[in-house]
């Protein structure tokens, strides 16, 4: 059974989400997340490179951070799920609810795919 959401998570504007190369090289990268029902949800396209890290291997690394991506809390283990489509309008509603930049369509157009992640 998946643990909730660490608390030096809740909240926070942006988290750093680490995925792993083949070479076991992590790499880490800003970005905004939703919260849900002890799941954290995160917004991106299939053709960028995170995608295809969680494709190769779903266990992530994820901690609080600013924009820019400097970590500024722990790190967490976590496992990372890409959502079949018919599961993108709950993750879409996690991230709608805290951003409303989300919620404009003309910016995030391209974006096709959302990861589910959960703790271990």
């Amino acid at each position: 059974m998946p643990t909730p959401i660490p608390a030096p998570l809740e909240d926070q504007n942006y988290i750093s989400l680490k995925t792993f190369r083949k070479s076991g090289v992590g790499v880490a990268t800003p970005v905004w997340f939703g919260e849900q029902d002890g799941k954290l949800y995160v917004m991106t396209r299939s053709d960028m490179g995170k995608t295809k890290r969680i494709r190769n291997n779903p266990q992530v690394r994820v901690a609080p951070c600013t924009m820019r991506g400097r970590v500024t809390g722990p790190e967490f283990p976590a496992t990372a799920r890409i959502l079949l489509p018919e599961d993108h309008a709950r993750a879409r509603q996690a991230i709608n609810r805290k951003y409303w930049m989300a919620r404009i369509p003309l910016i995030w157009w391209r974006t096709d795919t959302y990861f589910e992640l959960t703790f271990a």
